[in-house]
């Protein structure tokens, strides 16, 4: 079975819940992990941006890590995120953290150096040269400062072995439709924008890897595969009802809008670590009126 295959439907972008210390709650990722995966989801994805991975050490990353793997127990496959602006840094993050049970890695587009499309072309030739699993590409300009263009997907995928796919959160859905034009038969191509998603799958792609997911398996899960068998009635219903949650999801930053929901659903505590804080006052109260609908 291709990835593409494997890795169609909905993944969720974990957060990592901490306690009050914010130390890694690890009881509590346990919980969400048993959540999400009887709640339908197809995959799920650890260390990505959701988790607050900038600020968990590499000890912390390879305990997490490890912890999924044993929670998860084959239920579902495991993409790890390994992602940032060093490229020589990664290389030795590939060989270091354990990945015999991952399905792929997700790696984030270089963010803050500010590359060209040929430095982020080289980039990742290089860490899929080095890698031991599929690479899924991240492309996420509204956080890395650099858009990764269509031609440079496309040369991704033509030209270099083990680059797998793609999350694609540019929102820019003339891009998306050239990549889903143009990629070769077995290249995964996933949405990064939960709002999106409903429009997204619609015109081609995979699936997604979703935010929203964490709070609501279920009914995200259940819109994706709507969309993806061509029950846009079906879709379009389930989407209209997580309209509401996405905006309070992402009004003031992720994670803080997902564990506001999570926080409430009784799965994790509202903990963040720093620059991060919990979701403002006036927002959390939306949060908690929105789920009493």
């Amino acid at each position: 079975m291709s990835l593409r295959q494997t890795l169609q439907g909905t993944g969720v972008a974990l957060v990592t819940p901490f306690k009050t210390n914010t130390q890694v709650d690890f009881d509590a990722l346990g919980k969400l992990i048993d959540f999400v995966i009887k709640g339908g989801i197809e995959y799920i994805v650890t260390l990505g941006t959701t988790g607050e991975t900038p600020t968990l050490s590499k000890d912390e990353k390879k305990d997490i890590i490890l912890y999924t793997y044993e929670k998860v127990n084959g239920r579902v496959p495991v993409v790890v995120g390994i992602g940032g602006n060093d490229t020589q840094e990664l290389l030795k993050d590939l060989q270091y953290f354990p990945l015999d049970k991952a399905t792929a890695v997700l790696s984030a587009s270089p963010y803050y150096n500010k590359p060209s499309q040929e430095g982020i072309f080289q980039h990742y030739k290089m860490l899929a040269a080095a890698s031991p699993k599929p690479i899924l590409l991240y492309n996420v300009p509204g956080r890395t400062g650099r858009n990764m263009t269509a031609a440079t997907t496309l040369r991704l995928a033509n030209e270099v072995p083990n680059i797998a796919g793609i999350k694609e959160a540019s929102g820019d859905m003339a891009q998306c439709s050239l990549i889903l034009r143009d990629r070769p038969e077995n290249f995964l191509v996933v949405s990064g924008d939960d709002a999106l998603t409903f429009a997204q799958t619609t015109t081609g792609m995979d699936g997604v890897i979703s935010v929203a997911a964490n709070a609501f398996p279920q009914q995200f899960t259940d819109m994706v595969r709507n969309s993806l068998k061509a029950d846009l009635k079906g879709a379009k219903k389930l989407n209209d009802q997580l309209i509401e949650a996405y905006d309070l999801m992402f009004a003031e930053n992720n994670p803080a809008g997902v564990k506001a929901f999570l926080t409430e659903l009784g799965l994790i505590e509202n903990n963040l670590r720093l620059p991060m804080t919990p979701l403002s006052e006036g927002l959390y109260k939306q949060v908690k009126t929105y789920l009493k609908k």
